[in-house]
């Protein structure tokens, strides 16, 4: 489990590298500290209440827990600290909470990929801290805390189709939904938090009227090599055991991201002739975003499928920007709600019944029940995070969102952090 962690916690310099390399020379900087400034940020503010909002026993509403409870994980470090059931045995707490604080720090650094070269600093440093208290501890809570969107008796799950004896002498959900790793908490969670972000706060200057370029392909690819690399923490760790489970949700994880990669050459060879360096690093990106939520409840033909449509999908997707006029600078949107949402849907067609989970249309007659179930926990929580990201983007707005338009038009780099990327000799070289 300490390295699974320690792969998920890679994934968020992987993610400064890929949007880095896809960012303009003059605002690469800014967006790598973006994710850098999310890890120190995220990785304090989890250890104080993040923990135990999350995972407290305390819960209120079913929506999120106290605070204040393990407050700085009081009673969860020492001898006395609770243990973790898995398919292993068990673990101590405080393993667990290495593990997901890692999920925290990225679901917050991916939002920044919708932001570039437009937001102050300072002011989406604040909103890190508001949103993720706001909207991503409650979100865990409620899918993987025992709250509104988990298996629960109490869960809308069980308020739609009722319970079952769980084996234990309580009551669970009769058809459970299933977010393996973070579908709705993550990648859901990051897209739609973006999308409202970049329609409150506005296009960039030259939208419409620049071609916006990355600056480093090989960058780009890089991170994606990387985020790939950490993927195997993130759905494989999330069996909590190095067991079956962890062993299907990593095969299914390499079989997603490469179905997804082709499927993107694919739509861009057919759209636009060519099949791209940054497609083939986009596709991957958006396999390993779809098969997150159903790495442990779909047959590896399943995760095939399920990446080949998220792949065609999301290469469809990064174009609706333009025509709908919403500046996603680096795709969030188009690929993390999209190939996040799909997931997520998608495991009530494939879902196989493996593990003790439901299964899906496809191999049940009852299937229609887990499809109704995913469908319900991904609206809600789009919902619940577009009205979350609303009132922290309000709270932080006397901070100022955006920099100055000369500002911008010279860099972002210079303005917000007094430091260039690249030497005036090399800039030229690059260019």
């Amino acid at each position: 489990m300490l390295m699974a962690a320690s792969l998920v916690l890679l994934m968020t310099p992987a993610l400064a590298l890929f949007y880095g390399g896809m960012s303009r020379q003059k605002s690469v900087l800014n967006m790598m500290m973006m994710s850098f400034g999310s890890m120190g940020l995220v990785g304090i503010i989890y250890l104080l209440w993040g923990w135990s909002m999350s995972y407290g026993g305390q819960s209120v509403g079913g929506v999120f827990a106290n605070p204040f409870e393990m407050f700085g994980l009081s009673g969860v470090i020492g001898d006395a600290s609770g243990w973790v059931a898995s398919g292993s045995g068990a673990y101590p707490q405080v393993v667990d909470v290495a593990f997901q604080v890692t999920f925290a720090i990225i679901t917050v650094a991916l939002i920044s990929g919708a932001l570039a070269e437009r937001v102050r600093f300072g002011t989406w440093l604040a909103f890190a801290g508001v949103w993720v208290t706001l909207a991503y501890f409650p979100l865990a809570h409620m899918v993987w805390g025992g709250g509104l969107l988990s298996h629960s008796e109490t869960g809308i799950a069980a308020r739609i189709f009722g319970t079952v004896d769980d084996g234990e002498g309580g009551l669970t959900a009769a058809v459970a939904p299933i977010d393996f790793a973070g579908g709705t908490v993550v990648h859901i969670n990051a897209g739609i938090a973006a999308l409202v972000l970049v329609l409150l706060i506005g296009k960039r200057l030259e939208f419409g009227r620049t071609a916006y370029r990355p600056h480093n392909l090989p960058l780009v690819m890089l991170g994606a090599a990387l985020l790939w690399f950490g993927w195997f923490g993130f759905n494989a760790g999330s069996a909590f055991g190095a067991d079956g489970a962890a062993g299907l949700a990593w095969v299914n994880t390499t079989a997603a991201a490469a179905a997804a990669m082709l499927g993107w050459l694919l739509a861009e060879r057919i759209r636009d002739g060519h099949a791209t360096s940054l497609g083939a690093a986009s596709g991957v990106v958006a396999g390993l975003v779809a098969v997150t939520p159903a790495a442990g409840s779909v047959s590896p033909l399943g995760a095939v499928a399920l990446g080949a449509v998220a792949g065609i999908l999301s290469a469809l997707a990064v174009g609706l920007k333009y025509r709908f006029g919403y500046d996603d600078s680096l795709d969030v949107v188009g690929v993390h709600l999209v190939a996040g949402l799909w997931g997520t849907v998608a495991i009530g067609l494939f879902a196989t019944g493996t593990f003790d989970t439901a299964a899906g249309l496809f191999y049940s007659a009852d299937g229609w029940k887990l499809l109704v179930i995913q469908a319900v926990i991904a609206v809600a929580a789009l919902v619940f995070t577009a009205v979350m990201t609303t009132i922290a983007w309000a709270i932080c707005r006397p901070l100022g969102w955006r920099i100055d338009a000369t500002d911008e038009q010279s860099g972002i780099d210079g303005s917000q952090h007094a430091e260039t990327a690249y030497e005036p000799s090399t800039t030229a070289l690059i260019r």
